[in-house]
């Protein structure tokens, strides 16, 4: 059974193929730039990476194109082949503890929760629109960031502010990247042969978040109301001092948005070294001898390394750390500074092992109290898993 998974930004469509249950990527690529000039597509087929520039005009015409591409290609002979589309959405609130059909009554739902997301779910909301026009009779599915967080506990995602505003505005902790954390979970149980595990999962990229997990559930995480909480990334500030925004509302002239942009868009790495957001040149700025990039990659460990502490005390130990995303599987310093600030835990780095990108491998020594893994995350294999066991 052929399933697509697709993940709808603004103006993007990241899309992958697969043939399940045999897990099989067929082909995967992203649509950018849509509705705006110098449009294009990328696919990457039989480790063939195809560049093409076209009119987008909308998701509509890029799912027309999309399937022209599978037929051309040999992939599909037509379109019913393709029997589910499962579609990335980032703020199911507490309304979904598991993915759910795209029904009327749920897309109702999360159009009402896209206040919680604005930046997220009306594209998520266009893209599963524009696929129901295209796809008429494959089965659409929705696949939440924030369902496998539905398992942690009152004390742990309520915030201290009055209950009412968690009872009349749905104030409390969401968590997200759960595809992502689900998936290198389930990876790492297979790789220690044990289910009934304790795992600190770290995805780590431009958006960061740390989970921990035991027996399969999620019982705490970094991210919360909003997906700026918790650690420092690319742009955003993770977790202030929330006196900070209305003092900074009363001594600058800004507005509200003007100053929630600064947060998400203008802080983390590139406020502190004002020099860039990718990690890639902050590492490049360090070799330079950038004093700023330095104290940001120092502010960035730190953080990091205070919610694995924190999360390996709340499990009660750990089975295991793995680190995922952009940066968790491809910065070979960021991995190596965090582990060597863990070796209070008895955690101990393998340089050599250490000494890998994009793949899945161990990179503790042997007699390390906590084996540490690096595993590259696949959350369009989980969004096509979870539509092809309800299509099931």
């Amino acid at each position: 059974m052929k399933v697509l998974s697709v993940n709808a930004g603004s103006s993007s469509l990241k899309f992958s193929l697969f043939e399940m249950p045999e897990e099989k990527e067929l082909i995967c690529g992203v649509f950018e730039r849509i509705g705006i000039d110098n449009s294009f597509y990328s696919l990457k087929l039989n480790d063939q990476k195809i560049k093409k520039e076209i009119s987008l005009a909308d998701h509509k015409i890029a799912f027309e194109i999309l399937i022209n591409e599978l037929i051309n290609n040999n992939i599909i002979s037509s379109l019913d082949e393709i029997k589910g589309i499962g579609h990335r959405v980032v703020q199911g609130g507490a309304y979904f503890k598991q993915s759910a059909l795209a029904s009327p009554d749920n897309m109702r739902i999360i159009e009402e929760l896209a206040s919680l997301a604005p930046l997220h779910n009306p594209p998520a909301i266009t893209g599963v629109k524009a696929a129901m026009e295209v796809f008429k009779n494959a089965t659409q599915t929705l696949v939440f960031d924030t369902a496998f967080h539905q398992t942690i506990k009152k004390e742990n995602f309520l915030y201290s502010v009055p209950y009412k505003w968690y009872t009349d505005f749905g104030v409390r902790k969401y968590g997200f990247h759960g595809t992502s954390h689900k998936y290198v979970y389930s990876k790492v149980n297979k790789l220690i042969g044990n289910d009934d595990t304790k795992v600190i999962t770290c995805h780590i990229g431009n958006g960061a978040s740390i989970t921990a997990i035991k027996n399969g559930k999620s019982i705490n995480t970094s991210m919360g109301f909003t997906p700026n909480a918790g650690l420092m990334m690319g742009t955003r500030s993770g977790d202030i001092d929330p006196t900070i925004i209305t003092y900074m509302l009363k001594n600058k002239t800004m507005t509200v948005e003007e100053l929630e942009n600064v947060l998400n868009k203008e802080s983390g790495f590139l406020g502190i070294s004002e020099f860039s957001s990718d990690s890639r040149d902050i590492e490049d700025g360090i070799e330079s001898g950038n004093e700023k990039c330095i104290l940001a990659q120092e502010m960035y460990v730190k953080r990091i390394v205070n919610y694995i502490a924190k999360y390996y005390v709340e499990l009660g130990g750990c089975d295991a750390i793995v680190f995922t995303a952009g940066i968790g599987e491809n910065s070979i310093k960021t991995r190596a500074d965090v582990i060597n600030k863990l070796y209070a835990l008895g955690i101990k780095l393998d340089k050599e092992q250490n000494n890998v990108r994009g793949e899945e491998r161990l990179i503790s020594t042997i007699d390390s109290k906590i084996p540490v893994y690096v595993i590259p995350t696949n959350e369009e294999l989980i969004i096509a898993s979870d539509t092809y066991a309800m299509i099931k």
